[in-house]
Protein backbone atom coordinates (compact mmCIF):
# COMPACT_ATOMS: atom_id res chain seq x y z
CA UNK A 1 0.00 0.00 0.00
CA UNK A 2 1.14 3.60 -0.42
CA UNK A 3 -0.28 6.07 1.60
CA UNK A 4 -0.46 9.20 -0.55
CA UNK A 5 0.29 12.34 0.40
CA UNK A 6 -0.71 16.06 -1.41
CA UNK A 7 2.60 14.95 -4.02
CA UNK A 8 1.87 12.45 -5.71
CA UNK A 9 4.90 11.17 -6.77
CA UNK A 10 5.00 7.95 -4.26
CA UNK A 11 2.52 6.42 -7.56
CA UNK A 12 5.08 7.65 -10.28
CA UNK A 13 2.40 9.69 -11.14
CA UNK A 14 3.79 12.58 -13.49
CA UNK A 15 2.55 15.77 -15.07
CA UNK A 16 1.39 13.23 -18.10
CA UNK A 17 -1.18 11.43 -15.86
CA UNK A 18 -3.86 13.83 -15.64
CA UNK A 19 -7.71 13.82 -16.63
CA UNK A 20 -6.52 17.14 -19.40
CA UNK A 21 -3.85 14.38 -20.97
CA UNK A 22 -5.96 11.04 -21.37
CA UNK A 23 -6.56 10.64 -24.75
CA UNK A 24 -10.19 9.28 -24.41
CA UNK A 25 -10.69 7.65 -27.83
CA UNK A 26 -14.15 5.75 -26.88
CA UNK A 27 -13.72 5.68 -23.42
CA UNK A 28 -15.19 9.52 -22.65
CA UNK A 29 -17.88 8.35 -20.53
CA UNK A 30 -15.64 7.09 -17.85
CA UNK A 31 -13.54 10.10 -18.39
CA UNK A 32 -16.23 12.46 -17.98
CA UNK A 33 -17.33 10.26 -15.04
CA UNK A 34 -14.40 10.58 -12.64
CA UNK A 35 -13.69 14.28 -14.01
CA UNK A 36 -16.85 15.51 -12.98
CA UNK A 37 -16.71 13.56 -9.41
CA UNK A 38 -18.74 10.98 -10.23
CA UNK A 39 -17.22 8.93 -7.81
CA UNK A 40 -18.08 10.57 -4.76
CA UNK A 41 -21.77 9.70 -5.57
CA UNK A 42 -21.22 5.79 -5.47
CA UNK A 43 -19.75 3.27 -2.79
CA UNK A 44 -17.15 2.28 -5.99
CA UNK A 45 -16.39 2.75 -9.73
CA UNK A 46 -14.48 -0.01 -11.36
CA UNK A 47 -12.92 0.06 -14.69
CA UNK A 48 -11.69 -2.56 -16.83
CA UNK A 49 -9.82 -3.57 -20.39
CA UNK A 50 -6.62 -4.94 -21.74
CA UNK A 51 -3.11 -3.68 -20.90
CA UNK A 52 -3.01 -0.28 -22.53
CA UNK A 53 -6.43 1.36 -22.09
CA UNK A 54 -5.45 3.62 -19.69
CA UNK A 55 -6.85 2.35 -16.31
CA UNK A 56 -4.14 3.27 -14.20
CA UNK A 57 -3.50 6.57 -15.61
CA UNK A 58 -7.69 7.48 -14.95
CA UNK A 59 -7.08 6.35 -11.41
CA UNK A 60 -3.33 8.16 -10.49
CA UNK A 61 -5.27 11.45 -12.49
CA UNK A 62 -8.00 10.74 -9.69
CA UNK A 63 -5.53 10.89 -7.14
CA UNK A 64 -4.06 13.98 -8.35
CA UNK A 65 -7.56 15.78 -8.30
CA UNK A 66 -8.26 14.54 -5.20
CA UNK A 67 -4.83 15.31 -3.88
CA UNK A 68 -5.46 19.34 -5.33
CA UNK A 69 -8.14 19.72 -3.53
CA UNK A 70 -6.19 19.46 -1.11
CA UNK A 71 -7.59 15.85 0.24
CA UNK A 72 -5.83 12.52 0.95
CA UNK A 73 -5.95 8.82 -0.61
CA UNK A 74 -4.76 5.48 -0.32
CA UNK A 75 -3.07 3.76 -2.94
CA UNK A 76 -2.91 -0.48 -2.97
CA UNK A 77 -2.05 -2.37 -5.93
CA UNK A 78 -1.73 -6.63 -6.45
CA UNK A 79 2.13 -6.34 -5.55
CA UNK A 80 1.92 -4.27 -2.93
CA UNK A 81 3.26 -5.76 0.90
CA UNK A 82 0.41 -6.04 3.36
CA UNK A 83 -0.66 -5.26 6.01
CA UNK A 84 -3.44 -2.85 4.86
CA UNK A 85 -4.99 -0.79 6.51
CA UNK A 86 -7.34 1.95 5.93
CA UNK A 87 -7.13 5.98 7.04
CA UNK A 88 -9.79 7.64 8.42
CA UNK A 89 -8.86 10.56 6.80
CA UNK A 90 -8.91 9.61 3.57
CA UNK A 91 -11.45 11.13 0.88
CA UNK A 92 -10.79 8.02 -1.38
CA UNK A 93 -9.29 4.39 -1.73
CA UNK A 94 -7.89 2.81 -5.06
CA UNK A 95 -7.06 -0.85 -5.80
CA UNK A 96 -5.63 -1.25 -9.23
CA UNK A 97 -4.87 -4.79 -10.26
CA UNK A 98 -7.97 -6.09 -9.24
CA UNK A 99 -7.28 -9.33 -11.48
CA UNK A 100 -3.81 -10.02 -9.90
CA UNK A 101 -4.85 -10.36 -6.14
CA UNK A 102 -3.98 -13.07 -3.95
CA UNK A 103 -6.02 -14.89 -1.39
CA UNK A 104 -4.48 -13.02 1.55
CA UNK A 105 -4.81 -9.79 -0.44
CA UNK A 106 -8.50 -10.56 -1.21
CA UNK A 107 -9.27 -10.65 2.35
CA UNK A 108 -7.20 -7.06 3.03
CA UNK A 109 -9.14 -5.46 -0.13
CA UNK A 110 -12.63 -6.91 1.28
CA UNK A 111 -11.78 -5.43 4.71
CA UNK A 112 -10.74 -2.28 2.87
CA UNK A 113 -14.22 -2.22 1.49
CA UNK A 114 -15.90 -2.93 4.46
CA UNK A 115 -14.19 0.15 6.50
CA UNK A 116 -14.75 2.43 3.44
CA UNK A 117 -18.58 1.43 3.43
CA UNK A 118 -18.36 2.53 7.24
CA UNK A 119 -17.35 5.54 6.42
CA UNK A 120 -18.55 6.83 3.28
CA UNK A 121 -15.28 6.97 1.61
CA UNK A 122 -15.49 5.82 -1.97
CA UNK A 123 -13.21 3.46 -3.64
CA UNK A 124 -12.20 3.56 -7.53
CA UNK A 125 -10.70 0.47 -8.95
CA UNK A 126 -9.26 -1.33 -11.98
CA UNK A 127 -8.50 -4.90 -13.59
CA UNK A 128 -8.40 -6.65 -16.73
CA UNK A 129 -11.99 -8.23 -16.50
CA UNK A 130 -15.62 -7.45 -15.69
CA UNK A 131 -16.29 -7.84 -11.98
CA UNK A 132 -18.54 -10.81 -12.52
CA UNK A 133 -15.48 -12.86 -14.45
CA UNK A 134 -12.84 -11.30 -11.50
CA UNK A 135 -11.04 -14.56 -10.26
CA UNK A 136 -11.72 -12.99 -6.74
CA UNK A 137 -14.20 -14.56 -3.64
CA UNK A 138 -17.26 -14.15 -4.04
CA UNK A 139 -18.03 -11.06 -1.90
CA UNK A 140 -14.96 -8.99 -3.39
CA UNK A 141 -15.98 -9.57 -6.90
CA UNK A 142 -19.66 -8.35 -6.13
CA UNK A 143 -18.18 -5.37 -4.02
CA UNK A 144 -16.49 -4.56 -6.80
CA UNK A 145 -19.46 -4.33 -9.10
CA UNK A 146 -21.58 -2.15 -6.49
CA UNK A 147 -21.39 0.97 -8.58
CA UNK A 148 -20.46 2.44 -11.95
CA UNK A 149 -18.59 0.20 -14.51
CA UNK A 150 -16.75 0.92 -17.51
CA UNK A 151 -15.11 -1.04 -19.90
CA UNK A 152 -12.15 0.43 -21.65
CA UNK A 153 -11.57 0.33 -25.56
CA UNK A 154 -7.86 0.84 -27.45
CA UNK A 155 -7.27 3.68 -29.08
CA UNK A 156 -7.70 3.31 -32.47
CA UNK A 157 -4.85 4.40 -34.30
CA UNK A 158 -4.91 7.53 -35.60
CA UNK A 159 -6.11 8.13 -31.80
CA UNK A 160 -3.04 6.36 -30.68
CA UNK A 161 -0.94 8.77 -33.40
CA UNK A 162 -2.59 12.18 -31.82
CA UNK A 163 -1.09 10.93 -28.72
CA UNK A 164 1.85 10.19 -29.43
CA UNK A 165 2.13 13.48 -31.29
CA UNK A 166 0.91 15.42 -28.33
CA UNK A 167 3.46 13.62 -26.07
CA UNK A 168 6.32 14.94 -29.29
CA UNK A 169 4.92 18.42 -28.23
CA UNK A 170 4.77 18.82 -25.09
CA UNK A 171 8.79 17.45 -24.97
CA UNK A 172 9.33 19.72 -27.48
CA UNK A 173 10.58 17.34 -30.37
CA UNK A 174 9.79 16.62 -33.57
CA UNK A 175 8.13 13.29 -34.50
CA UNK A 176 7.94 12.32 -38.41
CA UNK A 177 5.62 10.26 -39.82
CA UNK A 178 8.14 8.03 -40.60
CA UNK A 179 9.53 7.46 -37.19
CA UNK A 180 5.71 7.47 -35.96
CA UNK A 181 5.03 4.65 -38.36
CA UNK A 182 8.33 2.47 -37.58
CA UNK A 183 7.33 2.85 -34.06
CA UNK A 184 3.38 1.41 -34.62
CA UNK A 185 5.04 -1.61 -37.00
CA UNK A 186 8.40 -2.40 -34.26
CA UNK A 187 6.39 -2.35 -31.22
CA UNK A 188 2.76 -3.50 -30.00
CA UNK A 189 0.02 -0.99 -30.31
CA UNK A 190 -0.34 -0.20 -26.97
CA UNK A 191 0.51 3.20 -25.68
CA UNK A 192 1.78 2.82 -22.44
CA UNK A 193 5.12 0.82 -24.06
CA UNK A 194 4.56 3.51 -27.33
CA UNK A 195 5.10 5.92 -24.26
CA UNK A 196 8.32 4.62 -22.78
CA UNK A 197 9.69 4.17 -26.37
CA UNK A 198 9.36 7.84 -27.48
CA UNK A 199 10.94 8.78 -23.48
CA UNK A 200 13.86 6.50 -24.18
CA UNK A 201 14.38 8.22 -27.67
CA UNK A 202 14.38 11.71 -26.35
CA UNK A 203 16.47 10.96 -24.04
CA UNK A 204 19.41 9.25 -26.57
CA UNK A 205 18.14 11.51 -28.89
CA UNK A 206 18.98 15.20 -26.13
CA UNK A 207 22.45 12.30 -25.15
CA UNK A 208 23.35 12.32 -28.93
CA UNK A 209 22.70 15.96 -29.80
CA UNK A 210 20.91 14.75 -32.84
CA UNK A 211 17.36 15.03 -34.27
CA UNK A 212 14.91 11.80 -34.19
CA UNK A 213 15.06 10.13 -37.47
CA UNK A 214 14.48 6.38 -38.39
CA UNK A 215 18.41 5.85 -38.11
CA UNK A 216 18.55 7.16 -34.94
CA UNK A 217 15.86 5.08 -34.02
CA UNK A 218 17.09 2.17 -35.36
CA UNK A 219 20.86 2.64 -33.48
CA UNK A 220 19.25 3.19 -29.95
CA UNK A 221 17.71 -0.17 -30.33
CA UNK A 222 20.93 -1.53 -31.63
CA UNK A 223 22.73 -0.17 -28.77
CA UNK A 224 20.30 -2.10 -26.42
CA UNK A 225 20.30 -5.11 -28.26
CA UNK A 226 16.64 -4.92 -29.39
CA UNK A 227 16.93 -4.33 -33.25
Amino acid sequence: MKQLPLAIGAIGAGPEQSFDSYVPGTNGAALAHLRLGGVAGAPVSYMWGASGTGKTHLLRALVRRTHEQGQRSGWFAASDRLPWELDEAWSLVVIDDCDELDEARQHAAFALFVDAATLGIPVAAAGRVPPVDLPLREDLRTRLGWGHVFALQPLAEAEMRAALRREADRRGVFLSDEVMDYLLTRFERNLQPLMAQLERLDRFSLANKRAITVPMLKLMLAEEGAA
